[in-house]
């Protein structure tokens, strides 16, 4: 069983830190939903920082992120933004605190990294979903759904299926995040074991003949053969060569994994869209693919 950190009560203590690229304006819009929760905001050094596209550099932003993993009154650290530069500083960190503190931490994209390392070496629950950057933009159903993660409701969705899904029913723990950053962290302390669990994976601003490449090199990796199920998010901003690639993003999954037997499900709404709704990555739920619906709930 992994590590279920403790839910968040109203005036509990959550930290924003930057552990990748700089914050292009103010928190406001954060802090004030995260207040509205009942939560007290901490923000870290990174914050204000700047080191060319960075939040501050490779030094800064690791003890920014060792002092809230640390600090036992925290109880969630929320990171401010992805971009780039997670993996400059996650092997400067000693998250070792987590082992008897353990708490929650909070993004996507880039912090990919965090929740697989996370994982993979403590076992640890986190939840990939909206960051304060993108708060401006985003869905209520996506913020609420990060309010009901933090503090213990049951998440639970259902949604249209698409044409390319494969039905089917699969129960297991659910890994994943990014595409390009899982495949940046294959091989590395980071990486997980795929077997027998539940994949969830998206991307943004990636060429098709990219997205291909990098599913074709899981696969050849041995890490899709033997999942219990796939969740494909959004793929969004997808680009292409003046020469067409010739098939879409759902086709060139399905091209890659159309010998396996598990559920595959498309256009699940996490990821880089508005619309990115909260899912706890290092915990058990049970996905069934239908003709009309994908339901997922967590056991």
């Amino acid at each position: 069983m992994s590590i279920n950190p403790p839910y968040l009560k109203k005036g509990d203590k959550i930290a924003i830190t930057c552990p990748a690229k700089k914050l292009p304006a103010p928190m406001t819009d954060a802090i004030e939903l995260l207040t509205s929760w009942g939560l007290e905001v901490v923000l870290g050094q990174t914050v204000d920082a700047s080191y060319h596209q960075f939040a501050g550099d490779d030094t800064l932003r690791a003890a920014d992120l060792q002092r809230f993993v640390d600090d036992d009154s925290i109880k969630a650290i929320i990171a401010a933004r992805g971009g780039y530069g997670t993996i400059r500083v996650i092997d400067k960190v000693d998250f070792t605190r987590l082992n008897t503190n353990p708490k929650w931490l909070v993004g996507f994209s880039d912090i990919t990294i965090l929740h697989a390392h996370l994982y993979n070496n403590y076992n640890i629950q986190t939840i990939h979903g909206q960051m304060p950057v993108n708060i401006p933009d985003a869905s209520a159903k996506s913020l609420e759904s990060l309010r009901m993660a933090l503090f213990g409701e049951d998440i639970n969705y259902k949604y249209h299926t698409h044409e390319l899904n494969r039905n089917g029913e699969a129960g297991s723990v659910l890994i994943g995040g990014n595409l390009s950053l899982l495949i940046a962290i294959s091989g590395s302390v980071s990486d997980m074991d795929y077997t027998g669990k539940i994949l969830f994976i998206e991307d943004v601003g990636e060429y098709l003949y990219a997205i291909d490449r990098m599913v074709r090199s899981l696969d050849r990796a041995g890490k899709l053969k033997n999942l219990a199920g796939l969740i494909v998010g959004g793929f969004s901003e997808v680009k292409d060569n003046e020469i067409p690639f010739g098939q879409t993003v759902p086709e060139i999954i399905m091209d890659v994994v159309k010998n396996y037997n598990y559920p595959v499900c498309f256009d699940f709404p996490a990821g880089h869209v508005p619309d990115n709704r909260s899912l706890i990555l290092g915990r058990k739920l049970r996905m069934e693919v239908l003709n009309e619906h994908v339901y997922i709930h967590y056991l």
